[in-house]
């Protein structure tokens, strides 16, 4: 026995379970549960990995500096103002840390990144959910949520598991409606894969002196088990993150995997014009069928169920695993009639396609 007790919140955060990866009894599975890259990872990312691994005995680049000039050039931006993190939700967890605690409150939307409230918790502050309308968050909600204790607004554009976003100007008049002592924290993991016109990741508004935006590798780049991600920030924020992070916070493997694949251009687009194709088929086919399928600008498509026993989203789960085919369930982010399903390669498209059209005509 011990009278150790962690820090108030902590024993109330209900740990992030990922999407599955296996089935009993079965040896090889469609795994469309993680929002992972069709293609794997770039062939020059895994190659420079293999490259590496004999100099894995030697601490990694601190400071990621050969990799922040790359993002910066690849991506038009200040280097200086660029932190490196292991995956976009180290950068997350350090913002917290760095401006929440407890008494504060953290605002995120309602069916928003799971990461976010735990990350709350974690410091001991208060996540508040905030509602959204139709599935996309409501900056109207967001502004009306706001009090003398909030700390930092968290909000993904596009939107896990929702596949929703908001245009720049909506985005501007959320940042607008924010106090000057009120992060905004803009998760753009799924950036890449938008193709609107009135689309921005959120770099615009960083200027102001209190907004973040974080992308990541995990997605378009497919590079999710090596953990990279990074946070462009205003400057201030940018010497804090870095006085608070780890010494060593991302691996060597992952600096010259991140290298090269934004090197990889070809890859790039290939993987964002396979996703439309297939993300608009498998929402077409599914239509067609009587589900319905919100829109979505991401690489997944979150498809709802009727309520009728046998024929609900639980149902339509185990139907699919009977047919070695993992999605996501979403209970956790308040939407128990949803599945979310990845975009995969072809023949898994069509693969569930027909197995939810079986499942469908039961």
């Amino acid at each position: 026995m011990t009278d150790l007790s962690p820090r108030p919140g902590i024993l109330g955060i209900r740990p992030y379970v990922g999407g599955e990866s296996s089935i009993p009894g079965r040896e090889r599975v469609i795994k469309l549960a993680s929002n992972e890259n069709a293609f794997g990872p770039s062939p020059r990312a895994a190659e420079a990995i293999q490259a590496s691994l004999p100099k894995v005995h030697r601490y990694p680049d601190g400071n990621c500096l050969t990799l922040r000039l790359a993002i910066a050039d690849y991506e038009r931006l200040d280097a200086e103002r660029i932190v490196c993190g292991g995956g976009s939700d180290d950068i997350i967890t350090l913002l917290t840390r760095a401006f929440a605690g407890p008494g504060d409150t953290v605002l995120y939307t309602q069916h928003g990144f799971l990461i976010y409230p735990i990350s709350a918790q974690s410091v001991g502050a208060q996540p508040i959910a905030v509602p959204e309308t139709n599935l996309t968050a409501d900056v109207d909600a967001l502004l009306a949520a706001l009090d003398e204790r909030t700390r930092i607004v968290f909000i993904a554009n596009p939107n896990n598991p929702t596949g929703s976003y908001l245009p720049a100007s909506e985005m501007a008049r959320l940042a607008d409606g924010l106090p000057a002592d009120v992060l905004l924290v803009v998760d753009a993991a799924y950036a890449e894969y938008v193709g609107r016109s009135d689309y921005a990741d959120g770099r615009e508004l960083v200027d102001r002196g209190n907004v973040v935006v974080t992308r990541t590798f995990s997605k378009i780049y497919g590079l999710g088990g090596v953990r990279l991600g990074w946070g462009y920030c205003p400057p201030a924020i940018a010497d804090v993150l870095n006085r608070l992070r780890n010494p060593f916070n991302v691996s060597s493997l992952a600096q010259v995997a991140g290298l090269a694949a934004l090197s990889d251009r070809a890859f790039v687009e290939r993987s964002r014009s396979h996703n439309t194709q297939w993300r608009d088929w498998l929402s077409d086919e599914l239509r067609t069928i009587g589900l319905q399928v919100l829109p979505s600008v991401a690489n997944f498509i979150l498809v709802r169920f009727p309520t009728e026993a046998g024929k609900d989203a639980a149902a339509a789960d185990a139907f699919l695993k009977q047919h070695g085919i993992i999605v996501r369930r979403v209970v956790a982010y308040g939407l128990p009639d949803c599945l979310r399903i990845t975009i995969g390669l072809a023949e898994e498209m069509h693969a569930v396609a027909t197995t939810l059209r079986a499942f469908v005509g039961n």
